[in-house]
């Protein structure tokens, strides 16, 4: 079971469902947490600019939106990519190229987990309906764009990103520019991020013939995700400034910078020399940006409570 995080998940689970629970990725729960994280940040800065705490209940809706629609978007990913899956080591054990799941099974629990997360949506106000069925179309368009680009990574930063718009559209009903700022930056992060998980795949890539930002930046790559990790921290500073975020905020924005430098740092020492990336340290790597984007959240849900608390 080479993709899974969390094999007691399958052991505990009954035998039948195993294979949905890894087509969902419910064995690896940090492609839910990375997809939830731009919008508890963005639900927390509309919270900072405007001294109110984050609604609990706004959280708990994008907890369980991120989780429906992680699943559903990697269940459309294999049933797209399940020829080029059984060709590279990484995937070739998943629930349709292996034979676990068919085809047409798969379609079906995608069309589930799509409904979840469309009754989720629905529980948002009628702005935030609108801004969350846009974000559909970079789904869509993901899985084929490695086919004929070395962006994939663009393309899912657009849509992982989303949620930096989503939290701040369900708080205000509106848009302005501090959560377009935090898209900006989230997008970068995605990016930076995603290439490191593909450093895992480059020489299979290569062979089959599919595109990626690890290929594309080659002996570079980790100048490259230093460079999109430091965009991510400018921009987030930016939406910072213009949402007047200041105090835990900044605390929380410094951590992050912090914890997205280190990152680079241990790419940077471990292509010294030419040297290829362990694909272990590119997946741990990869995995650790769940607590950066965690301490970009602590500080602005720290800096709205305090807020909320004075007034």
């Amino acid at each position: 079971m080479p993709d899974a995080a969390n094999p007691s998940l399958f052991r505990l689970a009954p035998a039948r469902i195993r294979p949905y629970l890894q087509l969902a990725r419910l064995d690896r729960p940090i492609g839910w947490q990375l997809l939830l994280l731009p919008c508890l940040q963005s639900s927390a800065l509309a919270g900072a600019a405007y001294g109110l705490a984050p609604r609990l209940s706004d959280m708990l809706l994008f907890l369980a939106g991120a989780i429906a629609m992680r699943g559903a978007g990697s269940t459309f990913n294999d049933i797209v990519d399940r020829d080029i899956d059984a060709r590279v080591e990484r995937t070739r054990a998943r629930p349709i190229p292996s034979g676990a799941v068919t085809a047409r099974a798969a379609a079906a629990f995608l069309v589930a987990q799509a409904l979840v997360g469309l009754a989720v949506l629905l529980c948002f106000n009628g702005f935030t309906i609108a801004l969350g069925l846009c974000s559909l179309g970079f789904v869509a368009v993901y899985p084929f764009v490695k086919r004929f680009s070395h962006w994939p990574q663009a393309v899912l930063g657009a849509a992982f990103a989303w949620g930096a718009l989503m939290g701040w559209a369900a708080a205000r009903g509106a848009l302005a520019p501090a959560p377009a700022l935090l898209y900006f930056g989230a997008v970068a992060w995605t990016i930076g991020y995603d290439t490191v998980y593909a450093l895992q795949d480059v020489k299979d890539d290569a062979v089959i013939g599919v595109g990626s930002t690890a290929r594309l930046f080659g002996d570079k790559v980790d100048l490259a995700v230093g460079g999109f990790y430091a965009l991510a921290f400018a921009f987030a500073a930016a939406a910072l400034v213009a949402a007047s975020a200041g105090g835990l905020a900044l605390v929380g924005l410094s951590g992050y910078g912090l914890h997205l430098a280190w990152q680079a740092a241990r790419l940077r020492a471990a292509r010294k020399g030419d040297a290829e990336v362990p694909g272990a340290l590119a997946l741990r790597l990869f995995r650790s940006n769940r607590d950066a984007g965690l301490i970009l959240f602590g500080g602005l849900l720290a800096e709205s409570l305090r807020l909320a608390l004075q007034s």
